[in-house]
């Protein structure tokens, strides 16, 4: 097989050379939205469970399981093996988009690293405080812990239903605020909440922890080598007392992402050819690990593990833990208690405080030099859903209360979820309400966008279509053998009449490995430029894709009206051939890796390009536009 296949219209991509591109991130807040309800389904589960047969709920969750090798085992009720277990799986999915943003996503310019990770510890921070305010000189202060993580994935689930029309980006910009207070309130846990710790067993976590560091930094792929590892490392840290959930994000952040190598993708298709020549085992051993070697780990673990996290370890988390006897007398207790009262109030009116207060404060400090990737107002809806503290929080109250005051901090946890929630659709609707002009700006802000093409277009050089001063222009990557090619030159066509104001360029990357005739057809359209008709004979090289040979070449030459025997000599030449070669240069420090590839305003256009997606594209970047001038 040479083409890749597609997941719907418009989303396939050739991909001999590269990965089919899908967004991994969009992939991710597609998991939490669907997540979310689930999440959302099992804590009303948990909650009904409670109040119908509050005994029941208990005695389930503290049946006892033992795990033994020989002489030494492991031995806790079913809810310390979804909390200090399962959990692991789910913060190692959180260390692994961390990582994945730090080395592809917004985060890849470290300038911006500064700003949300103040963010995220301004979230910190205020909540906690105002936690220690209104427990002062009580018992109860040891619960501060509580109130200063958010549950990334239910908060990044509620922000996709709630917060449609926050831009894309704030999800990345919040994604690095709440990792940094999950990476903080893991530290917490392990050594504030973690008692009678054992000296020996943590020193030798540390040391399977340098030895993950080594083997990675050897190259060393094998995911049956890290879970081995990654298993003794929790094995030791629940040995010496230290609550082992820190050894999945620790691991997460560890397992690097990268864009599929032209030279990985080049084997690998060459030994997919060999196993098509020869479908012998040994062969089909060797495409499944050339294919998979392309693809960087972080992506293909994210892929197999994030959904069961979401849809299975995260609700069975809230199962197990959110269940609570609700009565008259108990929210009455409850709502005087300094505990539930610490915790509401310092999500609710810390985390959005925090969030925002901080991110204002690098930008005052840093002159304007480093601002949030989205408006004030998207800022403040992002701080009001990290309102939702759900997962970690609820983890730190089971590790710091029993009985009545857990029982108080659950029903300030989930309140404060729900008024999270409600306060976040309220700035919404306000933001909906402001002048069109004003609200752009509100949403969308003033940074600049990260520039993902590495060669600027240049109307000198560059084939182009449509005005020169037009505030958007799209750039794509593309084979005139490539069927994805064709099926997107419609879309195109459809888009420059429906947009006066867009411009459109064609840079050539002829994937030779699979398309014999993708080269020659390059240069055809370029012999056709040197009179002056480049887009005539692009326009018919995409319609007439299946017959490409020199012979159908010279013959659209004539039905151009072109000199024929002028371009046959440019053919045979290879003319254009430096300009080829520049763009497939330009693609490759471009990170494209199939085709079609666009960018729209030099950054990168994910996922499919159907009309629809691409006018959204076009309309988000011509509010940029608006917004910045």
């Amino acid at each position: 097989m040479t083409e890749g296949q597609a997941s719907g219209p418009f989303a396939g991509r050739t991909t001999a050379w590269a990965r089919n591109l899908r967004t991994p991130l969009r992939e991710f807040l597609r998991t939490e939205t669907g997540g979310a309800l689930v999440l959302l389904a099992a804590t009303l589960a948990a909650l009904a469970w409670a109040n119908a047969d509050a005994a029941g709920y208990e005695r389930a969750w503290s049946t006892h399981l033992s795990i033994r090798l020989g002489g030494t085992g492991i031995s806790q009720d079913l809810r310390h093996w979804v909390n200090g277990g399962l959990m692991t799986v789910f913060f190692f999915v959180v260390g692994l988009e961390a990582r994945r943003e730090f080395d592809m996503g917004e985060l890849r310019d470290r300038r911006r690293l500064a700003l949300p990770l103040a963010a995220g510890i301004g979230g910190m921070l205020v909540p906690v405080g105002i936690y220690l305010a209104v427990n002062a000189g009580r018992p109860s202060a040891h619960g501060w812990g509580i109130a200063m993580s958010t549950d990334t994935a239910f908060a990044l689930g509620v922000l996709a239903l709630v917060g449609r029309r926050f831009p894309a980006r704030l999800r990345a910009y919040l994604l690095t605020a709440t990792v940094v207070d999950d990476v903080v309130a893991l530290l917490v846990i392990a050594t504030v909440y973690s008692e009678d710790v054992s000296a020996p067993p943590l020193l030798l976590a540390a040391g399977l922890l340098a030895v993950t560091v080594t083997v990675r930094a050897l190259g060393i792929r094998q995911v049956a080598v890290y879970l081995v590892l990654g298993v003794a490392m929790w094995g030791a840290l629940y040995s010496s007392g230290v609550e082992p959930v820190v050894v999945g994000l620790a691991m997460g952040l560890l397992t690097y992402a990268h864009p599929a190598a032209r030279g990985d993708l080049e084997r690998a298709t060459e030994v997919f050819r060999l196993f098509r020549e020869q479908p012998t085992p040994e062969f089909a051993r060797s495409a499944r690990t050339g294919v998979a070697a392309a693809i960087s780990p972080n992506e293909r673990l994210q892929l197999l593990i994030h959904p069961w996290t979401s849809y299975v370890i995260v609700p069975l988390f809230a199962l197990a833990n959110a269940g609570v006897a609700i009565s008259a007398g108990f929210l009455g207790r409850a709502f005087a208690s300094p505990i539930t009262l610490g915790i509401l109030v310092g999500y609710v009116v810390g985390k959005p405080v925090g969030i925002v207060g901080f991110s204002w404060l690098v930008r005052r400090v840093s002159g304007g030099r480093l601002r949030p990737p989205v408006g004030w107002a998207a800022v403040a809806g992002g701080g009001a859903i990290a309102g939702i503290g759900f997962t970690v929080a609820l983890l730190i109250a089971t590790l710091s209360f029993t009985g009545d005051e857990l029982e108080e901090a659950k029903i300030g946890v989930l309140l404060a979820a729900l008024a999270a929630t409600v306060v976040t659709w309220t700035v919404v609707r306000v933001a909906a309400l402001l002048p069109a002009r004003l609200r752009l700006r509100a949403l969308l802000g003033t940074a600049e966008s990260i520039v993902d093409l590495a060669a600027p277009v240049d109307p000198d050089r560059d084939h182009v279509r449509g005005p020169d001063r037009a505030p958007v222009t799209v750039v794509e990557y593309g084979d005139f053998e490539c069927p994805y090619c064709g099926q997107a030159e419609a879309v195109i066509r459809e888009l420059l009449a429906d947009y006066g104001d867009v411009r459109y360029v064609w840079r050539h990357l002829p994937l030779n490995d699979i398309h014999p005739q993708a080269q020659l057809a390059a240069h055809a359209a370029e012999a056709a430029a040197a009179q002056s008709a480049f887009w005539e004979m692009h326009d018919l090289l995409l319609d007439r894709q299946d017959a490409l040979q020199p012979r159908d070449l010279v013959r659209y030459a004539e039905e151009l009206g072109l000199d024929v025997e002028r371009f046959r000599r440019d053919l045979g030449a290879g003319t254009g051939a430096a300009r080829i070669a520049e763009d497939v240069d330009s693609a490759d420090l471009s990170g494209v890796s199939g085709t079609p590839t666009f960018f729209v305003n030099g950054r990168r256009h994910v996922g499919a390009y159907d009309i629809a997606s691409l006018s959204a594209a076009v309309k988000y970047a011509r509010k940029r536009v608006a917004v910045g001038s």
